[in-house]
């Protein structure tokens, strides 16, 4: 969450949590990497409730989520990836997760359910 940023005793603007900031450098390094591929990647503006992921500009069948915590969750992260398909009336939801120890963006975690896999194969014929 956002907070006042005091310098000198005068609140001069808004401050990003340190989990905040974290996620944020963390799909800023994946978008950056999948830009190569996808020149319209892009982080997606937060939409609440009603999220569709993290990531747009990949292909709109896919909602991309990423996440960079000290512990895995990919159950509950899954789950997160679910609703937010359904929300972008997508097809396949894929957790981005940060692989501890490895700084690259290639380097880290892709994560799907096998079902979602089976319908990667099928939509790129695979």
């Amino acid at each position: 969450m956002a907070s006042a940023r005091t310098v000198n005793g005068k609140k001069t603007g808004l401050t990003m949590s340190k989990n905040k900031s974290k996620g944020t450098a963390f799909e800023t390094l994946i978008v950056d990497y999948l830009k190569q591929f996808y020149p319209n990647c892009e982080r997606r503006a937060l939409q609440g409730a009603l999220d569709k992921g993290d990531i747009t500009g990949i292909d709109r069948r896919l909602v991309v989520e990423c996440k960079s915590h000290n512990t895995l969750n990919f159950s509950g992260w899954l789950k997160e990836a679910e609703t937010e398909r359904v929300n972008a009336d997508a097809e396949v939801g894929v957790v981005v997760a940060k692989r501890r120890g490895y700084g690259k963006a290639e380097d880290q975690y892709v994560v799907l359910t096998v079902k979602d896999f089976v319908r990667l194969l099928e939509i790129t014929e695979y």
